[in-house]
């Protein structure tokens, strides 16, 4: 069994481990082991009882990863964030105390309720990898990455994320309620704990080296010529779309930028590798495609006034822009 099979094998044990704790919620599962695939860094929206935070916590059991959580309120400040310097008496220096952003996985819990100062700090560590402390900058581990969840419904002292920040989450993806039978097997496994009889969790054996060695060969994932086009054609959909549609040429206010090809590209790439497949397919792009642009646009009045929503918007360039 070559290197390539081995990881993919841990990758299917791990998806195993979340399917033992969560039930159903499978789009939210591939998408999460995809940001992991790549290190990119998802939005988690839905309303509160979906499982957001569980998955998380499932995730970084998985993979057996330093994992923090931070609820962020309108009170907190960066040093909350990235850890500040305090003085030590007995030596009469400053001694750097570092943060929870420095683990390996981090679940912003309803990010939206921090103040602007709180959402610059985590852009840095974002998009840089590194935080900015007294002017002393230190690197975040190899694996990080930012699992965060807001709460579409309740928007009273909550604070709406920059477009800048936004644009560095790989990911947006929107949850919705369980289906009947779901919802019974959560509801049986809930008895069932209340009893001490837990279904057994299947272990996964994946280390954060085994993730860091997956990166690699996800960016080694062949992408044709071909697709690579039809990414980008995708992408400037968004930007021109009354080409497509004439009688929508004033619904998309802000298109998408050159970032949401790359992370297009990246996002199929992981889906092919846990297809376990070493290229990337037009289908591979379509089923990544709204969670990568969702909140990469912006809908102007006009489509508001006329009640079409982003998620009908990227349907329909999916359907008018020829796949190769």
């Amino acid at each position: 069994m070559s290197e390539n099979d081995n990881t993919q094998a841990s990758f299917r044990q791990l998806r195993k481990h979340l399917e033992s704790i969560i039930v159903g919620q499978a789009v939210m599962l591939d998408r999460l082991m995809i940001a992991l695939l790549t290190g990119g860094h998802v939005l988690l929206e839905g309303p509160p009882g979906l499982a957001k935070t569980t998955a998380v916590n499932a995730l970084a059991s998985g993979v057996h990863a330093s994992s923090q959580r931070i609820q962020f309120t309108p009170d907190l400040m960066p040093g909350d964030l990235t850890g500040t310097e305090i003085y030590d008496a007995k030596s009469g220096e400053f001694r750097f105390v570092a943060g929870p952003v420095f683990h390996e996985i981090v679940l912003a819990d309803e990010i939206n309720r921090a103040p602007p100062k709180v959402q610059s700090a985590l852009l840095e560590a974002m998009a840089e990898h590194q935080v900015t402390v007294n002017g002393i900058t230190r690197p975040l581990p190899d694996l990080f990455i930012v699992m965060a969840t807001q709460n579409p419904l309740e928007q009273s002292g909550t604070y709406p994320l920059p477009e800048a920040q936004l644009d560095r989450f790989l990911l947006h993806i929107e949850l919705d309620y369980p289906e009947p039978e779901e919802e019974l097997e959560i509801l049986r496994r809930d008895r069932q704990r209340h009893f001490g009889e837990d279904a057994a969790t299947i272990e996964s054996p994946i280390q954060p080296d085994t993730v860091l060695q997956a990166r690699h060969q996800v960016a080694a994932i062949h992408i044709d010529a071909k697709i690579e086009e039809y990414i980008v054609r995708l992408v400037g959909a968004t930007r021109e779309l009354g080409r497509y549609i004439p009688t929508w040429d004033d619904y998309i206010e802000v298109g998408a930028s050159p970032r949401a090809s790359l992370a297009l590209a990246r996002a199929a790439s992981a889906l092919a590798y846990l297809h376990e497949r070493e290229f990337v397919t037009p289908e591979d792009v379509i089923e990544v495609l709204a969670d990568v642009f969702r909140h990469r646009i912006i809908t102007s009045f006009a489509a508001q006034a006329q009640g079409v929503g982003k998620n009908e918007i990227l349907q329909a360039i999916i359907e008018q822009v020829p796949m190769p």
